[in-house]
Protein backbone atom coordinates (compact mmCIF):
# COMPACT_ATOMS: atom_id res chain seq x y z
CA UNK A 1 0.00 0.00 0.00
CA UNK A 2 2.84 2.37 0.87
CA UNK A 3 4.44 1.71 -2.53
CA UNK A 4 1.18 2.53 -4.36
CA UNK A 5 0.86 5.76 -2.39
CA UNK A 6 4.46 6.76 -3.28
CA UNK A 7 3.89 5.98 -7.00
CA UNK A 8 0.62 7.94 -6.89
CA UNK A 9 2.29 10.99 -5.27
CA UNK A 10 5.20 10.91 -7.74
CA UNK A 11 2.73 10.71 -10.64
CA UNK A 12 0.65 13.64 -9.35
CA UNK A 13 3.81 15.69 -8.65
CA UNK A 14 5.15 14.96 -12.16
CA UNK A 15 1.86 16.00 -13.77
CA UNK A 16 1.80 19.26 -11.85
CA UNK A 17 5.44 20.07 -12.73
CA UNK A 18 5.09 19.21 -16.42
CA UNK A 19 1.79 21.07 -16.75
CA UNK A 20 3.33 24.22 -15.26
CA UNK A 21 6.43 23.90 -17.44
CA UNK A 22 4.29 23.66 -20.59
CA UNK A 23 2.38 26.79 -19.60
CA UNK A 24 5.62 28.69 -18.93
CA UNK A 25 7.14 27.45 -22.19
CA UNK A 26 4.22 28.91 -24.14
CA UNK A 27 4.61 32.24 -22.31
CA UNK A 28 8.35 32.32 -23.06
CA UNK A 29 7.68 31.59 -26.74
CA UNK A 30 5.22 34.52 -26.87
CA UNK A 31 7.93 36.93 -25.68
CA UNK A 32 9.71 36.64 -29.04
CA UNK A 33 6.57 37.46 -31.02
CA UNK A 34 5.84 41.05 -31.92
CA UNK A 35 2.26 42.25 -31.96
CA UNK A 36 3.03 44.49 -34.91
CA UNK A 37 4.96 43.18 -37.84
CA UNK A 38 5.22 45.38 -40.91
CA UNK A 39 3.57 44.01 -44.03
CA UNK A 40 5.89 46.20 -46.10
CA UNK A 41 9.43 47.47 -45.60
CA UNK A 42 11.20 49.86 -47.99
CA UNK A 43 14.56 51.63 -48.02
CA UNK A 44 15.47 54.90 -49.77
CA UNK A 45 12.03 55.89 -51.03
CA UNK A 46 10.67 58.85 -52.96
CA UNK A 47 6.88 59.17 -53.10
CA UNK A 48 5.16 61.70 -55.34
CA UNK A 49 1.59 62.70 -54.55
CA UNK A 50 -0.34 64.04 -57.52
CA UNK A 51 -3.82 65.41 -58.10
CA UNK A 52 -5.19 66.01 -61.59
CA UNK A 53 -1.70 65.56 -63.06
CA UNK A 54 -0.15 68.19 -60.78
CA UNK A 55 2.46 67.28 -58.15
CA UNK A 56 1.16 68.25 -54.70
CA UNK A 57 3.95 66.77 -52.57
CA UNK A 58 7.17 64.78 -52.72
CA UNK A 59 8.17 62.67 -49.72
CA UNK A 60 11.72 61.35 -49.35
CA UNK A 61 12.67 58.89 -46.58
CA UNK A 62 15.50 56.46 -45.94
CA UNK A 63 13.17 53.87 -44.35
CA UNK A 64 9.43 53.14 -44.51
CA UNK A 65 7.54 50.46 -42.58
CA UNK A 66 3.96 49.77 -43.65
CA UNK A 67 1.55 48.23 -41.12
CA UNK A 68 -1.41 47.78 -43.45
CA UNK A 69 -2.67 44.53 -41.90
CA UNK A 70 -3.13 45.66 -38.27
CA UNK A 71 -6.48 46.75 -36.84
CA UNK A 72 -5.62 50.46 -37.18
CA UNK A 73 -3.24 50.62 -40.18
CA UNK A 74 -0.39 53.10 -40.30
CA UNK A 75 2.87 53.82 -42.10
CA UNK A 76 5.98 54.61 -40.08
CA UNK A 77 9.10 56.51 -41.11
CA UNK A 78 11.51 55.67 -38.26
CA UNK A 79 14.45 57.65 -39.71
CA UNK A 80 12.39 60.74 -40.49
CA UNK A 81 11.12 62.41 -43.64
CA UNK A 82 11.82 65.30 -45.98
CA UNK A 83 8.66 66.55 -47.66
CA UNK A 84 8.23 69.23 -50.29
CA UNK A 85 4.69 70.63 -50.55
CA UNK A 86 3.53 72.53 -53.64
CA UNK A 87 0.72 75.08 -53.56
CA UNK A 88 -1.46 75.77 -56.64
CA UNK A 89 1.04 78.42 -57.82
CA UNK A 90 3.94 75.89 -57.51
CA UNK A 91 5.41 77.68 -54.46
CA UNK A 92 7.23 75.18 -52.26
CA UNK A 93 7.18 74.53 -48.53
CA UNK A 94 9.83 72.20 -47.11
CA UNK A 95 9.13 69.99 -44.09
CA UNK A 96 11.66 67.87 -42.21
CA UNK A 97 11.45 65.71 -39.07
CA UNK A 98 13.44 62.97 -37.33
CA UNK A 99 10.42 60.60 -37.21
CA UNK A 100 6.99 60.45 -38.82
CA UNK A 101 3.90 58.25 -38.72
CA UNK A 102 0.92 58.44 -41.07
CA UNK A 103 -2.39 57.08 -39.85
CA UNK A 104 -4.34 55.56 -42.74
CA UNK A 105 -7.95 56.57 -42.99
CA UNK A 106 -7.38 59.84 -41.12
CA UNK A 107 -4.95 61.54 -43.53
CA UNK A 108 -3.05 62.81 -40.47
CA UNK A 109 0.75 62.69 -40.29
CA UNK A 110 2.45 62.98 -36.91
CA UNK A 111 5.91 64.58 -37.30
CA UNK A 112 8.25 64.25 -34.32
CA UNK A 113 11.74 65.36 -33.34
CA UNK A 114 13.42 68.50 -34.67
CA UNK A 115 10.49 69.38 -36.92
CA UNK A 116 11.36 72.25 -39.23
CA UNK A 117 9.26 73.93 -41.92
CA UNK A 118 10.78 76.41 -44.40
CA UNK A 119 8.98 78.41 -47.08
CA UNK A 120 10.54 79.89 -50.20
CA UNK A 121 10.11 83.38 -48.73
CA UNK A 122 12.32 82.58 -45.69
CA UNK A 123 9.69 81.83 -43.06
CA UNK A 124 10.71 79.03 -40.68
CA UNK A 125 8.79 77.20 -37.98
CA UNK A 126 10.57 74.87 -35.54
CA UNK A 127 9.02 72.57 -32.92
CA UNK A 128 9.39 69.06 -31.47
CA UNK A 129 6.04 67.68 -32.64
CA UNK A 130 3.67 68.78 -35.36
CA UNK A 131 0.61 67.21 -36.95
CA UNK A 132 -0.22 67.66 -40.63
CA UNK A 133 -3.77 67.24 -41.95
CA UNK A 134 -3.17 66.25 -45.58
CA UNK A 135 -6.79 66.69 -46.62
CA UNK A 136 -6.93 70.33 -45.49
CA UNK A 137 -3.21 71.21 -45.89
CA UNK A 138 -3.21 72.30 -42.25
CA UNK A 139 -0.53 72.00 -39.54
CA UNK A 140 -1.14 72.07 -35.78
CA UNK A 141 0.59 71.45 -32.45
CA UNK A 142 0.18 72.09 -28.74
CA UNK A 143 3.97 72.06 -28.28
CA UNK A 144 6.34 75.02 -27.92
CA UNK A 145 7.42 76.55 -31.22
CA UNK A 146 9.75 79.14 -32.71
CA UNK A 147 8.69 81.09 -35.79
CA UNK A 148 11.27 83.11 -37.73
CA UNK A 149 10.58 85.47 -40.60
CA UNK A 150 12.57 88.26 -42.28
CA UNK A 151 10.98 90.80 -39.91
CA UNK A 152 11.58 89.01 -36.60
CA UNK A 153 11.32 85.98 -34.36
CA UNK A 154 8.32 84.82 -32.33
CA UNK A 155 7.89 82.06 -29.78
CA UNK A 156 4.83 80.39 -28.40
CA UNK A 157 3.05 77.26 -27.32
CA UNK A 158 0.26 75.88 -29.48
CA UNK A 159 -0.24 76.94 -33.09
CA UNK A 160 -2.17 75.95 -36.18
CA UNK A 161 -1.61 77.26 -39.71
CA UNK A 162 -1.88 76.53 -43.43
CA UNK A 163 1.13 75.31 -45.40
CA UNK A 164 2.23 78.73 -46.66
CA UNK A 165 1.75 80.55 -43.31
CA UNK A 166 -0.88 82.95 -44.68
CA UNK A 167 -3.32 81.91 -41.94
CA UNK A 168 -1.95 81.38 -38.41
CA UNK A 169 -3.68 80.92 -35.07
CA UNK A 170 -1.57 80.89 -31.90
CA UNK A 171 -2.41 80.13 -28.29
CA UNK A 172 0.44 81.37 -26.08
CA UNK A 173 2.53 83.81 -28.07
CA UNK A 174 5.47 86.12 -27.35
CA UNK A 175 7.70 88.21 -29.57
CA UNK A 176 7.07 90.36 -32.56
CA UNK A 177 3.95 89.40 -34.50
CA UNK A 178 5.13 88.62 -38.00
CA UNK A 179 2.60 87.79 -40.69
CA UNK A 180 2.93 87.55 -44.43
CA UNK A 181 0.24 89.47 -46.29
CA UNK A 182 -1.95 87.43 -48.63
CA UNK A 183 -1.59 89.00 -52.05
Amino acid sequence: MKRILIVFLITVFSLVVFTNCESNLKDVQKINLSEFSPSGDADSITLKYTDSGRIKAILVASKMLDYATVKYPFTEFPNGVNVTLYDPKAKRTFVRSDYAIQFKGTEIIDLQGNVKINTEDNQVLETQQLYYDQKNSWFFTEEAFKFSAPKGISNGEGIDFNSDFTIMNTQKFSGEGVMKSSE
